[in-house]
């Protein structure tokens, strides 16, 4: 449906798919392009229409200019639940839909406690992603992490996210701009960053995997991890942000043995530990004291949660990592586990988690490429984001002085 890049040939593609993590990489620089490599491959086609417009191969997430030879047929609508505002912003923009472009599939989301718009088809998370060329989410940071859950299984279409009053890393558009939005990935002018994600594999105290076939069940799991499990299939899930191990409501602090590519890096003794992607960095890794990492880059961070030493400092590994962390047989207490902040579950000592980089990023629509000729503001070129530092500006106050701040109050007045 798209072009391909030259950095995309059938040889690359099939030679990438070959490649397989390994904790005794050498090259990382390597190794993270084949990973991008294989990242591009195993995209649906409706997702390898973003290619690369620059002569490198930079790794995985990318920001690459969109060039399509056909416009999507068929969107995707998530959004949180159906409140008043919401209702009509989602009715305005099937509507829209239906006036420009009719040949386009409107689909919603398969949920119980939300009502299927008239005349929309209804999709079901176990389907995929082969069906749905555009995911359009209306909501906040959650609608977009949400969105990421629905695609466990694998490939992420390209998703474009509005905001309907509330301010998020992940919120580049208004809900009030959709149709400027949808003209520029209908008309190829869009850029799409490629936001990493994290694969998290479970094992039980023998190694082997919880929750599969042949191995061993996990200790506990909520209804909601239940139903994904059994209904769509699901072992290994897929994080946008981060995964977090915690002592919950225990009293005692958790013992992690924490390994990297198999190499035993540490015993942590704190309230918990973050492994974070790049877009995580802003979230829960930021307020246990984590660093703020750009997107662009390919990356995993571990941070603790209030640890038990003054030198437990966070650290970035490449995305060629593999994170271990398992439960020791000294810990005094279980430890919760949250991905994305929604699905939850219990490791007791022994059991563990890996988390690697997933080779299905999730690609989001970014403003910054967007011309607007009538406020007189030129779309960005490939590689010259500002979404991302316009938003550490103005919803974290990046480095807001006292003075800084009085200076505001005092142009306020």
């Amino acid at each position: 449906m798209f072009k391909r890049g030259v950095h995309n040939s059938a040889r690359t593609a099939r030679s990438s798919l070959k490649f397989e993590l390994s904790p005794r990489t050498s090259n990382l620089r390597w190794a993270s392009n084949l990973l991008t490599r294989s990242c591009r491959a195993s995209q649906p086609g409706h997702i390898r229409r973003f290619v690369t417009a620059s002569g490198s191969t930079p790794p995985p997430p990318l920001l690459q200019r969109s060039q399509p030879s056909e416009p999507p047929k068929s969107i995707l609508i998530v959004n949180k639940h159906r409140t008043k505002p919401i209702k009509e912003a989602i009715d305005a923009f099937i509507q829209h839909v239906r006036d420009n472009y009719p040949d386009v599939k409107v689909f919603h989301e398969d949920r119980q406690d939300i009502d299927i718009p008239e005349g929309v088809e209804v999709w079901r998370p176990g389907e995929g992603a082969a069906k749905i060329d555009l995911v359009v989410t209306l909501g906040g940071d959650g609608t977009i992490l949400h969105a990421s859950s629905l695609f466990r299984a694998g490939a992420v279409p390209p998703v474009l996210s509005f905001s309907m009053g509330t301010l998020g890393f992940l919120l580049p558009f208004h809900i009030d701009d959709f149709s400027k939005a949808l003209a520029s990935v209908f008309e190829g002018k869009a850029t799409v960053l490629y936001r990493m994600r994290l694969l998290c594999t479970f094992h039980d105290k023998d190694g082997k995997r919880s929750g599969s076939d042949g191995g061993g069940k996990p200790t506990s799991i909520c209804l909601s991890a239940v139903i994904l499990m059994h209904t769509y299939g699901i072992i290994d899930w897929q994080v946008m942000n981060e995964v977090a191990l915690h002592r919950g409501s225990s009293p005692h602090l958790n013992t992690i043995d924490a390994f990297v590519d198999g190499q035993h890096l540490t015993e942590a003794v704190s309230d918990g530990l973050i492994v974070s992607t790049p877009t995580g960095s802003t979230a829960y890794s930021l307020s246990a004291g984590g660093p703020i990492v750009h997107p662009s880059l390919s990356a995993l961070v571990l941070t603790p949660i209030c640890p038990r030493s003054l030198s437990f400092r966070p650290l970035v590994f490449p995305a060629s990592s593999s994170i271990t962390l398992r439960i020791s047989e000294r810990s005094r207490a279980s430890a919760g586990v949250s991905m994305d902040g929604q699905v939850s579950r219990i490791l007791g000592p022994g059991e563990s988690v890996t988390v690697r980089a997933s080779l299905h990023p999730i690609p989001c629509i970014n403003r910054s490429s967007i011309t607007e000729p009538e406020e007189g503001r030129e779309g960005a070129g490939p590689g010259k984001e500002d979404d991302w530092v316009r938003d550490i500006n103005n919803l974290l106050q990046y480095n807001a002085t006292f003075r800084s701040k009085a200076l505001l109050r005092h142009d306020r007045n």
